[in-house]
């Protein structure tokens, strides 16, 4: 009987996080899920685009060391997550999943962008918070990683106002001692403000590009990243980037006019020439003479 119990146990933990893992994939609204525990049922993640975020929170760096974001709100854009540091699944999918996007853009972590990731959980410490950030430097293996990327802790009120202003949602549940939450990722500008959000666990490689370019305002990127921006449109319901085919049209527009106008520039000039051309030849004195 004690050990069917145990079974029972293990299962409910498991239908537990696998319908946490299925709301990491569900659009980004206020959640309501037919036969999912309370907790999971109440958490949401809404977007809050344009949102400050208090730059004077303050919270404890991996060091023990106590700062505020304004350390972190300087020139460059950050990425924000917020995550707790022994979460036994949903977090390690959205760490990993941000780890493999970042080492497939080309932006390095502390030199174009910040990246603050923030425990929800008030009860964990500085050392948890060096433990994961030795574990995620090492798997990221990009040079200057350790001063641009911050694991922080911080206190109750600290960690709510932050995720209230960005619309991140959470539920500590006693019963499992873990905490039901949503899964994605927010850039920032860097002066704070929310610019886009990137739902879920994994996050594709145009989407932080584009999404990083724009946060920054357009102080990294490259001119395709620029064209690219005219191509593709930020959709907030589906916190992705979408093809924006009426911008796409009319650049074709503009590229067929330029490719004419250019081509008659060409003509004309070869028109000229041919005339001088000709009048060089009828004013040329001819042999006989």
């Amino acid at each position: 009987m004690r050990a069917m119990n145990v079974q029972l146990d293990s299962m409910k933990r498991q239908a537990k996080w696998v319908g946490l893992t299925c709301l990491a994939w569900m659009p980004m609204t206020s959640i309501g899920v037919v036969g999912v525990d309370p907790p999971v049922e109440e958490v949401s993640f809404e977007q809050r685009l344009n949102a400050q975020v208090s730059p004077d929170l303050s919270f404890r760096d991996s060091t023990g060391r106590n700062i505020t974001l304004n350390d972190y709100f300087k020139d460059k854009p950050v990425l924000l997550s917020l995550v707790y540091y022994e979460c036994p699944m949903l977090c390690k999918l959205s760490l990993n999943g941000m780890v493999t996007a970042m080492k497939d853009i080309p932006y390095l972590v502390g030199k174009d962008y910040q990246v603050v990731t923030v425990s929800i959980d008030p009860q964990e410490t500085h050392v948890m918070a060096a433990e994961k950030k030795a574990a995620y430097l090492e798997q990221y293996s990009r040079p200057g990683a350790e001063q641009g990327w911050h694991f922080l802790v911080g206190r109750q009120d600290q960690i709510q106002n932050l995720c209230d202003t960005v619309g991140f949602g959470f539920k500590y549940d006693p019963e499992t001692d873990e905490y039901a939450h949503r899964a994605g990722i927010l850039l920032l500008t860097p002066n704070g403000v929310v610019s886009r959000y990137l739902p879920g666990i994994e996050y594709p490689r145009r989407d932080l590009r584009l999404g990083l370019v724009e946060a920054s305002e357009n102080k990294i990127g490259t001119i395709v990243d620029r064209i690219a921006l005219l191509c593709y449109h930020y959709d907030p319901t589906a916190g992705a980037y979408g093809l924006l085919i009426m911008n796409i049209v009319r650049m074709g527009c503009f590229v067929t006019v330029l490719a004419l106008a250019v081509m008659m520039v060409v003509l004309l000039k070869m028109e000229k020439k041919g005339v001088k051309k000709g009048k060089a030849v009828m004013l040329r004195p001819s042999a006989s003479a």
